[in-house]
């Protein structure tokens, strides 16, 4: 049987990133890992899951969260050096 951690694996994102998105979309973790694969995979996708993460260091400078910033940044640094492709006709 496949459970939630199996399916968070099957993606090519870390639970960061995964966490990133469930935040800004405000989704469960297994659909945000849904969500961010399927996203990979599309025209302009990595751009938007770069811009998810991105949004949500803003609005938690914003909430004077500096730990979850901090938390989104490294997320951030992760996935810009997994998936430079993100970096590249950002839209």
């Amino acid at each position: 049987m496949i459970n939630e951690n199996d399916i968070l694996d099957m993606t090519c994102l870390t639970r960061a990133q995964i966490a990133a998105i469930a935040e800004h979309e405000h989704i469960t973790p297994v659909s945000a890992a849904e969500l961010g694969e399927y996203m990979m995979h599309i025209h302009h996708g990595p751009q938007r899951v770069q811009r998810m993460i991105c949004d949500d260091i803003v609005q938690a400078l914003h909430a004077d969260d500096l730990p979850t910033a901090r938390g989104l940044y490294t997320a951030l640094k992760q996935f810009l050096a997994d998936h430079p492709e993100a970096l590249r006709g950002n839209s």
